[in-house]
């Protein structure tokens, strides 16, 4: 298991929001090292069943030492964005009754300098939640066009000096590729013109880089949709994001989902919008002061659950 503390953010409110049944069937599709799983599986009765997923070998690893000799418990390493393919190989389409998402970064995948997430401890710059899978982010940032870092700075991480910085990166490394995460923040500090205020002069940059590295959005978008055919009438989907851009997504589809595809107007049709598959349940979530005094990673988290709809019942 990992050396690596962690602590689950919004854990009571999203596993209340979720449990519907004790005896129904959960996905946990961002296992992580596991706080949501342990708590979904202290309120399952015999009968239920969880099957977490994650693409990181070391939280499947993880998973394996905690839980692998429980009956209820199974899983599987792959990415959330595979839950449709994995519930169908498990006849579970539209027969799950919760689905959680904790998106973003682990504690462990950030404090652990090995594998490249930090900008403040040297290690490999790598970036992967899979390190089997996929290109470090040494390989992207030494041979992508300086336009395409730009793009990527300011996209994925909202950074305003985006060019400059890509810039800057373009120029160092002719001269030294870029192995080290320290390297490349010290790069990034150098050509940030306005440091933000108790926000290391990388934090964007890194952000971004990690996001693209991962897909972390685009698994995201593809995860919401294949959601509703995984879900069984009734059942809920939970999602915990860190920062707008997650954000943004989770509550655009909720919220498209929920209100269907609206009549045309000025014509002589009536009648309510059609094809809605979901329903909003409560209000976005924020943590509370006091887990964000004895956690600040939670001070950005931001959950929202919606409910599948029986086909042909609106909200």
């Amino acid at each position: 298991m990992s050396e690596f503390a962690h602590t689950t953010v919004l854990l009571h409110e999203a596993v209340d929001a979720l449990m519907v049944k004790p005896d129904g069937i959960y996905i946990d599709g961002t296992y992580g090292r596991g706080g949501h799983t342990a708590l979904l599986l202290s309120r399952l009765s015999p009968a239920g069943r969880l099957l977490a997923l994650d693409r990181d070998p070391q939280a499947v690893a993880c998973a394996n030492a905690q839980h692998g000799s429980d009956s209820r418990f199974s899983i599987v390493q792959a990415n959330f964005s595979a839950m449709h393919a994995v519930a169908q190989q498990r006849d579970l389409l539209g027969r799950v009754d919760g689905i959680l998402l904790d998106i973003g970064v682990s504690s462990p995948q950030l404090d652990d300098a090995s594998r490249g997430f930090s900008f403040m401890q040297d290690g490999p710059l790598d970036m992967r939640m899979n390190p089997q899978a996929g290109i470090s982010a040494a390989e992207w940032i030494n041979r992508a066009p300086v336009d395409e870092l730009a793009t990527v700075f300011r996209d994925y991480g909202e950074e305003r000096h985006a060019k400059r910085i890509a810039n800057a990166i373009g120029k160092a490394r002719v001269e030294l590729p870029f192995t080290r995460t320290l390297q490349l923040a010290e790069v990034v500090a150098a050509a940030n013109p306005a440091w933000e205020k108790h926000k290391h002069p990388a934090t964007r940059v890194f952000q971004a880089i990690r996001i693209f590295i991962n897909d972390e959005l685009g698994e995201l978008q593809r995860a919401l949709q294949d959601g509703i055919a995984v879900l069984a009438a009734g059942g809920r989907m939970a999602v915990i994001a860190f920062h707008s851009l997650e954000d943004r997504i989770v509550k655009q589809f909720f919220r498209e989902q929920s209100r269907g595809r609206e009549l045309p107007r000025h014509i002589p049709v009536t009648g309510k919008p059609e094809g809605q598959t979901l329903k909003l349940v409560g209000k976005a979530i924020r943590a509370s002061e006091a887990e964000v005094a004895s956690n600040p990673r939670a001070r950005s988290a931001v959950l929202r659950v919606a409910e599948k709809l029986p086909v042909g019942v609106a909200a």
